[in-house]
């Protein structure tokens, strides 16, 4: 299935200037949604891994399905502020802003093997800085893997040296 078709482009979506992604309208469809975990788990087949962190909100549509596929854990990353236990905290940049991201200290355990997912690789921010928490915790990152990738904005050099692997690329 071709799940680039599924997607609703939205222009000038949160500000103009930006073509925003909609996954709503391929998380609708049933087929297409199972679709979707479907390549996602088969891009990850061949990795030993422990877990699956997801940074909020988009993170966690597509990273539960796949940590239950997979029956693996699932790591929920949020805002600051809406972890109820003590948390680790990173600061970092996106493409139209500013944010700050936190896990559970005792989320990963040293030399935990952690596969990080999301719905988009745009700048690499947030998931630089998911990177960053789980090494921060001792985890390893085996691999970085989303559902589309914003291409001109080169968020893969902010990656460097992590697997990364995207379904869809929008040039």
């Amino acid at each position: 299935m071709n799940l680039k078709e599924k997607i609703r482009e939205i222009e000038d979506y949160p500000e103009k200037g930006i073509s925003f992604k909609d996954i709503t309208t391929l998380l609708k469809d049933g087929e297409a949604f199972h679709d979707m975990i479907d390549q996602l788990v088969k891009t990850i087949e061949d990795k030993e891994f422990d877990l699956i962190v997801g940074p909020e909100s988009r993170g966690f549509i597509v990273g539960t399905p796949l940590s239950y596929a997979t029956k693996k854990g699932f790591i929920p990353v949020r805002k600051p502020g809406k972890l109820p236990a003590e948390t680790i905290k990173h600061e970092y940049d996106l493409e139209y802003g500013s944010d700050a991201l936190e896990m559970h200290k005792d989320a990963i355990k040293p030399g935990q093997r952690v596969i990080i997912t999301d719905d988009l690789l745009a700048t690499g921010g947030t998931l630089r800085s998911t990177v960053k928490l789980v090494e921060q915790l001792g985890g390893e990152v085996v691999g970085i893997l989303c559902l589309m990738e914003l291409t001109y904005l080169k968020g893969r050099e902010t990656l460097k040296g992590y697997d990364v692997k995207s379904l869809i690329q929008y040039k």
